[in-house]
């Protein structure tokens, strides 16, 4: 004697048999790549050192600046660093490095300071030279006056050469 599945197992087996076959057949795709670049056209870039031409300086602040921003090419892209004729380019200086007093207290003392760099960039793109640019890129850090600039500077030199890096890098291969 032959029994009957019930009818809500068939439904139930329809539906799977119809949902797997709907996700077989449909695919997303998502690109988790850190740039737009196109690797069939642009292998290298070349980086210079950015010299400080700024009327304040601390003297940690280019080596810091200069390898983060190749850091930042060398882990987010597959792009080889070349010394000359790279696809892109990447040269400038850092132009101002400023510290000012913010919020002054009523006894007219500042109660936070703020400290700034600006970076001036030319970017080159040999294979594209409609997204060639020039551009200055900023970044500030605010910390408060009580503390010594020589206790705070090398973190806030460094986040503020970080944050710059990212700018840059946002421009010139993000095309952000």
């Amino acid at each position: 004697m032959k029994t009957k599945a019930p009818y809500y197992i068939l439904c139930y087996v329809a539906c799977a048999i119809i949902t797997l076959t709907a996700l077989a057949s449909c695919s997303v795709s998502y690109k988790f790549n850190a740039s737009n670049i196109d690797y069939t056209k642009t292998k290298t870039i070349q980086i210079a050192d950015f010299p400080i031409r700024s009327s304040y300086v601390w003297g940690q602040m280019g080596p810091i600046f200069n390898n983060e921003l190749k850091d930042k090419y060398a882990n987010h892209t597959k792009l080889s660093q070349v010394r000359r004729n790279g696809d892109l380019k990447i040269e400038g200086e850092i132009t101002q490095y400023q510290l000012r007093n913010k919020a002054p207290t009523s006894e007219g003392i500042s109660a936070m300071a703020e400290l700034s760099m600006t970076v001036n960039v030319r970017f080159t793109n040999n294979a594209n030279h409609s997204e060639d640019f020039e551009k200055q890129f900023t970044a500030t850090r605010s910390y408060d006056s009580k503390q010594s600039l020589n206790s705070v500077q090398p973190d806030l030199v460094t986040e503020m050469c970080k944050d710059i890096c990212d700018q840059i890098f946002n421009a010139t291969v993000e095309n952000w």
